[in-house]
């Protein structure tokens, strides 16, 4: 038990339960040469480095939603015409994930397909606006989704009757959720599905349900501290030596770790999230109602994923999606669809072919 609570502590699918005073020190990041050398911050391989005419094109934008500004990037597929229309994507980034990783990948890489995409910092995350920093509220994230399609189905050459939705990680969670009800988007895909509320509630595998009570608890009286004027408490991350690290029973929690901290390091992704977020993680379900969603319905996940469970759970209650299908990548763990080529290309190829059926 010793040893699972250390790894509750070191990953962003943990909830801590450490005191205020014994909070650690978020580890600082380390900046890699592609962060260093990209000069729109992106951290993935064969990233964009500047826009050419007749090729894809990335567009930094900043948007309103409810009054905080949201940091986003578009992506325009090659020859872009605004005269024309366009089929679009919104991809919605993994838990403590920042656009210029995983998710800015996946963007321009459909974009190279035809499709105008778009991906957004959730609202108190990242560079996008928001106080207290690192709020991370199950609603904010759902209106982070409404709200990058309320932006992009108004962008020049944007075809809004061609809409679709991509959910990476906690991401995945959310898009399911949204898409319930939002009847904008014509075809849902996810990739590595995390249920968020699910595992901040009973723990990763169900590892902590004994101490759900004692977690609320904790994120009450954080809440109740904040609003009485005091400090903000945190949950973060512990700063682990690569041994300790190795000795994680999770690949989720080994490649996690080596993904946003080393290999795809970020200054703006970190899992710290404010203590009394987990009211409304821990009281949230991503496929509560999943019987909602009607519309064409793709799950990608890799056949060695230890959160497969979650993308297995979700599919087979979405009894109402139309042309629903789950799709494994053989080999591939949870962090290796967020970068690995073999993986990438066969779930790119699986998304394309997806949306060409279903955003007709």
């Amino acid at each position: 038990m010793a040893a699972l609570g250390f790894i509750w502590i070191v990953f962003y699918v943990l909830v801590n339960q450490l005191s205020a005073t014994e909070l650690q020190k978020e580890p600082t990041m380390k900046s890699t040469s592609i962060t260093e050398k990209n000069p729109f911050t992106l951290v993935y391989a064969n990233a964009l480095v500047e826009n050419k005419k007749g090729e894809v094109n990335i567009h930094p934008v900043v948007y309103k939603l409810n009054g905080l500004d949201i940091s986003a990037n578009v992506y325009t597929p090659a020859n872009y015409d605004s005269g024309e229309k366009y089929p679009i994507v919104v991809v919605a980034h993994p838990n403590g994930g920042v656009k210029e990783q995983v998710s800015g990948l996946y963007a321009q890489r459909l974009a190279e397909q035809g499709y105008i995409t778009i991906v957004a910092d959730a609202a108190y995350q990242g560079a996008s606006g928001g106080m207290p920093r690192h709020v991370d509220k199950p609603a904010n994230r759902i209106e982070d989704i409404h709200g990058m399609a309320d932006f992009i189905v108004q962008y020049p050459g944007a075809d809004a009757k061609r809409l679709g939705l991509l959910g990476i990680c906690g991401g995945g969670g959310y898009s399911l959720k949204t898409s319930q009800t939002d009847k904008r988007f014509k075809a849902i895909a996810t990739l590595s599905m995390f249920n968020s509320g699910q595992a901040r509630r009973n723990g990763f595998m169900d590892s902590q349900i004994d101490t759900i009570q004692e977690r609320l608890k904790q994120a009450s009286d954080a809440r109740a501290q904040e609003a009485a004027g005091g400090e903000i408490i945190y949950a973060v991350v512990a700063n682990p030596t690569d041994k300790e690290i190795a000795k994680m029973p999770f690949d989720l929690y080994r490649q996690g770790y080596e993904y946003y901290y080393k290999t795809h390091a970020h200054p703006n992704s970190t899992f710290k999230y404010t203590m009394s977020s987990l009211l409304a993680l821990m009281n949230f379900d991503a496929i509560s109602n999943i019987d909602l969603i009607e519309q064409p319905l793709l799950m990608i996940a890799g056949s060695k994923a230890d959160t497969l469970y979650m993308t297995e759970e979700a599919f087979n209650k979405a009894v109402n999606a139309k042309n629903k299908e789950m799709f494994l990548i053989d080999g591939a763990t949870h962090i290796e669809t967020y970068w690995k080529p073999e993986y990438v290309n066969q779930a790119i190829d699986k998304l394309t072919q997806f949306y060409k059926n279903n955003l007709r």
